[in-house]
Order: structure tokens, then C-alpha cells, then sequence
């Protein structure tokens, strides 16, 4: 180990956390087992049936940690307006007094884990490092899954200051002394008091987003909560899109879309479920990496008939967390396409009443990403690949159209910034509360989003060739409350729609919101869909979104000096169409 700046640090941490052994991860295999081995033996993993799901074990985590837990996820910043009214904002000087103290002696009788780790592609200009301490086995094993972990990430870093530093320790998993805090300055991240994966796997959300945008917006690119996907057409030429989407409205689904047997020829490549990190390159483009190696999915709703793709991937090699087990030690959950067996133990390993869910709603799988069936064959390439459009969308019942397209940049950013999405009456007992969450980025941006929304803007001055951008809405509902276009697979002929946009072949109609597809230029051949359901999917009803507007207006309006005039431009002309 010849890095002085990482010797010195963990030498400290070692001090305050005063664990029985320190151990520095290499990333290997033989170490990787080694690890299963011993939360084997500590109860801290269950196998499951190795010839079924080899190589797959359950966790269950403390019925308390369970969840990402915003309420207790700051940003620390020298000034409040820095971190903005979408973000909790603690005082650097009062995170050392409440959050730092909690580390003192918190590895006592526990084994300290040194786990260097590579977010992106090995060899490539655009990854970072990251050096995450744990106290944690569980979290250890996962980011190996999750990262490249090791001495490749040690390799990459050299002899270089430049690295993100996490401090992760279960602590005693008392909720009132659970706190995720985030030093942008500094790049540092402690997390104290969960084991839940959001929380304690340091390289995601807390690095790849909250800190990763900050540097973004510092060095002059994106890190965005965004899948990246290959859509390849019959000729074998392969166009790249970015989609960020709210939780519940099918972002992975759509990452590892299957092509229905109607559109022969079609194929989608995944590259990434979740983030990317995108910089302009030599030839004006936008160029994205996806910066992990695997994936960290929920488990429930995911089955054969909405990603079989998924399915496939967790059959080997994967950590599930808070699933529930059958009598023959296979993982199952609500949502998986098989009746639930008898003898079912639930996610906190209780023989299974009925009653509540037998899976934690918010359980997970832990995968290899190279083990998806549509993995990229550009997935670990070092450049990265060419974003041609960007997708964001929401769940919409009435508002929003099927798909439309921004007019230009400054356009598109709007469109992002006003994304929003109506809440399910599984997650709040109400129907239809939209919740405003930009570009999917709300819970991850790092720093005031009134700041991010003009970086966004910033980023397409001078460029020509920025990305399309385009807005969808799977889920528009007639007033039967009957959903209007068929979803999942079907959702490739938007995508064929896009690509001909993309590639010059599709026109297009100018409305009051954006550019819509033309009469007949979106395929529903065999679809059975009738006319006055197109009619529905692509209507727009003005007073509807005028009166959206004056809630948007409101979200707008609480970032103050920090919102950029580009937006408001935007905000204003809408209202204006939409009223003539």
C-alpha cells in the first residue's frame, strides 16, 4: 500500500472506531467466499438451495433498517442555500459534534473492512475511486457485487489524494443514532446506524449521485439517477438512451425491455440500470458511463411477464435482502408469477400468516450485472457510449401524453425540471398526490437543484449536438380508470418512435406542450388499441395543465435567486400556448 493520504486516513479512523482487526478487501474470489463463510456461521446470511439459485444466500435486516432513510440524510455544507429546500442541511461543525462522535469505539469486538473500490469502467478517464471503511461483512460481499472492488480500484488511484472517503458502521442500529451525512468539500461520506443497502453501501447513491453531482457540476459534467440502454434496429445500428424515472413507474423493467415477437429484428441492450455519468466528447456528444458493476433491484413486482430478463440474472451469484423463503430454500416474493407455497417463512424468517406482505415491500437483489441475458456488450467499454435522447417521465393518470419531444436544450431541461409523479395508494393510502421529483434526482442531487437545473443548462451551450429529449407516460388511464396503452415490452414502439425522431425519419406535429407523433407515425399494429383510446393517450387538456402549472409554479418558485431564468422562460411560454 503506497498512498500515503489512504494509510493515514484509515490509520485514523482505526483509532477512533478501535476494531479487533483491520482488514483491506482485495476484491478476489477466494476473499469473496471467505466472507459468505463467516456470516454463514454468524447467522448474518441464510444459504439458499445451491442447485437452484447457486451461489445465492438470503439477509435479513433489522426490522427497524429496511428503507433509505431521507429524514436522516444530510448534506453539510458551510451555508444552507448551498444544499437548497430539497435537501436537510447540517452545519459541518454540528455533523462532527452529533454524527462523528457515534464512530467512537463503534467497531469494538468487530472486524474493520478496508474496501477500495472503482466506480466505472476499468481504464477508463471518467472513473473515480472510492474507499469505503465497514464494520460490516454484509456490505463488504455486496460492494464486490456492486463495484470493482480492490486492487484494481487501488491501481487506478495510485499514489492520488483524489478519492471519495466513506466511514460506514452499524453502530447498534438504533434508529435515534442513524445518520447519513454528506461533506461535498471534502468528499466524504459517514454513515452510522443502518445496514440497510442505501445506506451502507457508500458507493451508490451517497457517492454515484450526491457527491458524484456536485463534482459534476464542478468539473463540468453530468451524474445522473439515469438507466442507459442500447436500442438496436433490424440494420444492426445501435442508438443510446438515458431515462430517468421516478420509484414505480418501470425504469429497470424498461432498461431490460424484451422485445415482443410483433417487432422482429428490434433488440435492447442494457448498460445500465440506475446511473450514469456523462461527459461531452471530442465530438460534441454526450458520452455516458454506467459507474457500477451490478445491480441492487427491488424484488417485489419483479416476475416473468414484467422482466424475465431480471429473473434470469438473480438465479446465480446474488445476495437477496428481506425476501421471504419457501420450504425448499428458494427466495420468493409477491409479484414473482407463482402462487405463494405452503410452509412460506416471511422476510423476518416467520412462518408466513397471509396477513401482511411475506416479502418486505422494499426487499432487494444484489446481482452481477454481467449476468443479465441483455447485458451491453459496451458495458465495460472505457469511452463509454454516444447518448442520442434522453427520456423522463412520470405516472401521469390524466395529464400527460403517451410520449412528445422537447424542441430544443433549453426545452428539454424544462421538461426534466417539471417532472413529476402521482403517488400509488400502496406507498400513501392516496391516489394521485403528485409529488415533484426532477430529472429522478430529488433524493440524490448533492447540492441546491435550482443551481443544478442552470448546470443542466450550461451543459448545452455550445454544444449541437446535445441529446433529444422526450417525455413518457405509460401510465395515462381512461376515465374508467383503465389503463389506455399496454406497457412493458409494447413500450419499444415509443422507443421505435424516438429512434426514427433520432435518426431523421419520423416528422412530427408542433402542439401547446411539444412535438407528438404524426398520425400513424407510432406503430400499434395488433395492439387492438381503438381510435378514441389514441385520441385519449395523446390528448391534452389545457385547463388540466394549467392548473398544474400553478403547482409547478410553486416548486419553482421555492429555490427563489437560485432559479434560473432559462426555466421560468419556459414555465411562462407554456402557460402563454396553452391560453391561446
Amino acid at each position: 500500500m503506497n498512498n500515503h493520504s489512504l494509510s493515514t486516513w484509515v490509520e485514523e479512523v482505526a483509532r477512533q472506531t478501535q476494531p479487533d482487526r483491520v482488514v483491506w478487501c482485495d476484491g478476489s474470489e477466494e476473499e469473496y467466499r471467505g466472507l459468505i463463510r463467516t456470516m454463514l456461521a454468524d447467522g448474518t446470511l441464510l444459504e439458499l438451495d445451491q442447485e437452484e439459485y447457486p451461489g445465492c444466500y438470503l439477509h435479513r435486516s433489522h426490522p427497524s433498517d429496511v428503507a433509505r432513510t431521507e429524514h436522516l440524510t444530510f448534506i453539510c455544507t458551510d451555508k444552507a442555500e448551498d444544499v437548497g429546500p430539497t435537501n436537510n442541511w447540517m452545519a459541518p461543525a454540528d455533523a462532527r459534534e452529533k454524527v462523528g462522535k457515534l464512530f467512537n469505539g463503534s467497531m469494538r469486538g468487530r472486524t474493520m473492512y478496508v474496501v477500495p473500490y472503482m466506480m466505472g469502467p476499468v481504464g477508463s478517464p471518467a472513473s473515480k475511486v472510492g474507499v469505503e471503511i465497514t464494520d460490516s461483512p454484509y456490505v463488504a460481499a455486496s460492494m464486490r457485487i456492486m463495484t470493482r472492488m480492490g486492487k484494481v480500484a487501488l491501481d487506478h488511484l495510485g499514489s492520488s489524494t483524489d478519492f471519495c472517503r466513506g466511514l460506514h458502521s452499524l453502530g447498534d442500529l438504533n434508529p435515534e443514532r442513524r445518520f447519513i451525512a454528506h461533506f461535498p468539500k471534502e468528499r466524504l461520506i459517514w454513515s452510522v446506524g443502518s445496514g440497510y443497502g442505501g445506506n451502507a453501501l457508500l458507493g451508490k447513491k451517497c457517492f454515484a449521485l450526491r457527491i458524484a453531482s456536485t463534482m459534476a457540476r464542478d468539473e463540468g459534467w453530468l451524474a445522473e439517477h439515469m438507466l442507459i440502454m442500447g436500442l438496436e434496429d433490424p440494420e444492426g445500428r445501435t442508438t443510446y438512451i438515458c431515462a430517468a424515472f421516478p420509484s414505480a413507474c418501470g425504469k429497470t423493467n424498461l432498461a431490460m425491455l424484451v422485445p415482443p415477437a410483433s417487432q422482429k429484428g428490434w433488440k435492447v441492450w442494457t448498460v445500465g440500470d440506475d446511473i450514469a455519468w456523462m461527459r461531452v466528447g471530442p465530438d460534441g456528444r454526450l458520452w455516458a458511463i454506467n459507474p457500477e458493476a451490478g445491480y441492487f433491484g427491488v424484488a417485489p413486482g419483479t416476475g416473468r411477464k414484467t422482466n424475465p430478463h431480471a429473473m434470469d440474472t438473480v438465479r446465480s451469484n446474488t445476495i437477496f435482502t428481506n425476501v421471504a423463503m419457501t420450504p425448499r430454500r428458494t427466495p420468493w416474493w409477491e409479484g414473482m408469477d407463482s402462487s405463494p407455497p405452503e410452509g412460506l417463512v416471511d422476510w423476518q424468517g416467520r412462518p408466513w400468516s397471509g396477513k401482511e406482505p411475506a416479502a418486505h415491500p422494499n426487499a432487494r437483489f444484489c446481482s452481477p450485472a454481467r449476468q443479465c441475458p441483455s447485458a451491453s456488450p459496451m458495458m465495460d467499454a472505457p469511452e463509454g457510449v454516444p447518448i442520442s435522447a434522453f427520456i423522463f417521465g412520470g405516472r401521469r393518470a390524466k395529464l400527460a401524453p403517451l410520449v412528445y419531444e422537447a424542441r430544443d436544450w433549453e426545452h428539454g431541461v424544462y421538461l426534466g425540471a417539471s417532472m413529476a409523479s402521482e403517488t400509488t395508494a400502496a406507498a400513501t393510502g392516496k391516489v394521485g398526490v403528485v409529488r415533484r421529483d426532477p430529472m429522478a434526482m430529488r433524493p440524490f442531487c448533492g447540492y441546491n437543484m435550482g443551481d443544478y437545473f442552470g448546470h443542466w443548462l450550461d451543459m448545452g451551450r455550445g454544444h449541437a449536438n446535445m441529446p433529444k429529449v422526450f417525455h413518457v407516460n405509460w401510465f395515462r388511464q381512461n376515465d374508467a380508470g383503465k389503463y389506455l396503452w399496454p406497457g412493458f415490452g409494447e413500450n419499444l414502439r415509443v422507443l421505435r418512435w424516438m429512434h426514427d425522431r433520432i435518426h431523421g425519419v419520423a416528422k412530427g406535429r408542433e402542439t401547446s406542450i411539444g412535438i407528438l407523433p404524426e398520425d400513424g407515425e407510432l406503430d400499434t399494429s395488433g395492439l387492438g388499441i381503438e381510435p378514441q383510446a389514441m385520441r385519449e393517450l395523446f390528448s391534452v387538456d389545457r385547463d388540466a395543465w394549467l392548473e398544474d402549472l400553478v403547482d409547478q409554479e410553486q416548486f419553482f418558485g421555492s429555490f427563489g435567486k437560485q432559479m434560473p431564468e432559462g426555466i421560468w422562460r419556459q414555465h411562462h411560454n407554456l402557460r402563454e400556448r396553452l391560453k391561446g
